[in-house]
């Protein structure tokens, strides 16, 4: 008998692939993260869990676990940095992710933050909205055209891939990008050597690298220091890939344009100087937030679940 556990409400369509696949299924109402003891009984109860962003199976929530129950934690998403992979795979525990269902609809919101960006959609819509706009003029808010300008790009995986042909298809703009490897690419496209070099070279520098501690404070002052004062920095990757503090007195001092962001260091908590500064465009995760979307990701990560518990390996193993 296979007992799964879904740790947040999940489409309907999701729900019902899960139903005729296991034999008992929960479904975790909350939609805030699991708490330690909430995880820890988890791993003791049921044979498979589909966690997501937020629910922090760490080293110590394995912490004298031997032998759970839990055979399999097939995650909601492409990152994993939230589960300890080590201390999963000390457990028995095999994790999943799901990746590919979220590449395009992450792309897409890396250009959604650079148009509002540099368009400063997100100070307009407040202005129309407070009833002060005053009627167009030629000089009224003006902003950075985007069409033909340098996208610096770091991270060239699936995501940054899909945001460079994006960049340089549609837009006509030069593609500069940092990646640990060269990349055999279907499009024109500069490695840097550096991060410093590609914050000198680009108008838009767009983070798309994976979280965890590799990359944990990846970003910071330096890289802003070397960005031009005209260009706008994007992060549509995971919030502690940049140094929040370093990020809010560059644009407090005027050291960059403006930023578009969709992740933040503590979500959901977002600091109080970017919510206040006007040339911040602010969304609340909103990556792979298409109906579409989330039913192919659950679909993939209930799919890993049933794999696992058939004992057979899934598809998108990370350990």
């Amino acid at each position: 008998m296979s007992r799964v556990y879904l740790t947040r409400p999940l489409p309907e369509s999701v729900l019902a692939r899960a139903r005729e696949l296991f034999d008992e299924v929960e479904l975790r109402e909350d939609t805030a993260p699991l708490k330690i003891g909430q995880m820890r009984a988890a791993l003791a109860l049921y044979d498979g869990i589909l966690p997501t962003l937020g629910d922090m199976f760490s080293a110590e929530v394995f912490r004298d676990t031997e032998n759970p129950r839990c055979k399999v934690l097939a995650n909601f998403g492409v990152g994993y940095n939230h589960i300890d992979v080590e201390a999963a795979k000390a457990a028995g525990v095999t994790v999943t992710n799901t990746p590919g269902a979220v590449t395009d609809a992450t792309a897409d919101i890396a250009m959604t933050l650079i148009l509002m960006s540099a368009r400063r959609a997100g100070e307009g819509e407040r202005m129309v909205r407070a009833g002060a706009w005053e009627g167009w003029h030629p000089t009224q808010m003006l902003g950075l055209h985007v069409t033909g300008k340098t996208v610096g790009i770091v991270g060239m995986g699936r995501i940054g891939q899909a945001i460079a042909r994006r960049c340089h298809h549609g837009f006509g703009m030069d593609v500069v990008y940092f990646n640990r490897s060269e990349k055999d690419l279907d499009f024109p496209a500069t490695r840097a050597n550096s991060l410093q070099s590609l914050a000198e070279a680009a108008d838009f520098v767009v983070v798309a690298v994976p979280g965890g501690a590799e990359t944990h404070h990846l970003i910071g002052a330096d890289l802003f220091a070397a960005m031009k004062p005209a260009a706008h920095f994007i992060n549509i990757a995971r919030g502690d890939v940049v140094n929040e503090v370093a990020l809010i007195a560059a644009l407090q001092v005027g050291r960059i344009a403006g930023a578009g962001l969709d992740v933040y260091e503590n979500e959901p908590d977002v600091p109080e100087a970017l919510r206040a500064m006007e040339n911040v465009t602010l969304l609340p995760h909103l990556g792979t937030a298409a109906l579409e979307v989330r039913e192919a990701m659950g679909m993939m990560a209930v799919e890993n679940l049933h794999a696992a518990l058939k004992g057979e390996v899934p598809p998108n193993k990370v350990n």
